[in-house]
Order: structure tokens, then sequence, then C-alpha cells
């Protein structure tokens, strides 16, 4: 026998095996691969693309959002402003008017003053800004300050006298009120 008739399966494999790489038909199946994964990576870098340019879009979105309310928080606040201004100006006409009558009797000056003080405290209120006044309160440590204790037929720790008002905005305490407080007996 002879070594060409006398060949093992494994043998037979191998030369199949390197036959079927060298005819056109083994060729295809690898090209084909080749070109569907080509397809796929070219598909994959038009996702990327798109996904890249989504992202910019969304970053882009976001700082102009966190700007404009930047720019709505510092509207919002010179308009504040601006109206609490623009409520005290009647104030101030009415304290013009008042001191340019040069004959006014004192009764004149005392109904002008109390006018005046109503269109302030008007003019706080619009603006949320409330006055404090606690006379006969139980002491609140967060809208009072005491500036001493006296002796008092009132029950311990209550507001005797009121020495300034105090006043908050928006229900934030602005300026405690300062009091004198009942010691205990």
């Amino acid at each position: 026998m002879s070594d060409s008739t006398n060949t093992s399966p494994e043998a037979g494999t191998e030369a199949t095996a390197t036959q079927d790489t060298s005819t056109p038909e083994a060729q295809a199946p690898q090209e084909l691969t080749i070109d569907v994964l080509q397809a796929e990576l070219d598909n994959l870098k038009v996702k990327n693309a798109d996904l890249a340019d989504q992202f910019l879009r969304a970053k882009a979105d976001t700082e102009n959002a966190r700007r404009r309310a930047e720019d709505e928080i510092a509207k919002a606040r010179k308009f504040a402003l601006e109206s609490f201004a623009e409520s005290l100006l009647p104030v101030a006409d009415s304290l013009e008017a008042g001191l340019a009558i040069k004959d006014a009797t004192p009764e004149q000056i005392r109904e002008g003053a109390e006018a005046t003080l109503r269109q302030l405290i008007a003019a706080l209120e619009r603006n949320k800004v409330v006055a404090i006044n606690p006379a006969g309160a139980k002491f609140d440590p967060h809208q009072h300050q005491a500036i001493s204790m006296v002796p008092s037929e009132q029950d311990a720790n209550t507001v005797v006298a009121v020495l300034q008002k105090g006043y908050t905005i928006a229900e934030r305490v602005l300026r405690p009120a300062l009091v004198t407080v009942a010691a205990p007996k």
C-alpha cells in the first residue's frame, strides 16, 4: 500500500479543510461574515454619532435651563425690591407734603404723621412685613428678645412690656421684639 491510499481519517479531514478554503464557495461565508461585521460596525458608528449628538444637545439644554433659572432668580430679586420701593413712594410723598406746610398746627402735624404711619404699615404688610407686638403673650425666644425680667402679677415668662416691636417677613423673623418678661414668683 502506498501513502496516498493509506490515509488516516484525520489526514483526509485536513486535506478537505485545506481544499475548502481554496474554493470560492468556502470563501463566501468568510467574506459574508466580514461584510456583516463591517455593516454592523458602520451601524454602531452611526448610532454612536447619534447618541453623542443627543448627549451634546441635552447638555446644552441643561446649561440653557440653568442660565434661564439664574436669570429668573436675579429678575425676581430685582423686581421684588422694585415692588417694595414702589410701595414706599407714597409714604415719602406724604412726608414731603407734610414738611412743605410751613404754618401747620400740632394737630395737623399729628394727623399727617398718623396718616403717613398707616401708609407705611400698609406698604410693609403688602410686602409681607408684619409687626410682632407680643404684649401679654407667652415669651417665645424665636420671636422675642428679653431685655430684663421684672416682678409682675402676670404668669412667669409672660411678656410684660414691649420696648420695641419686632417684625417678620414672610413668616421669618426679620427683627425680634425687645421685651421685658415677668419673673417667676
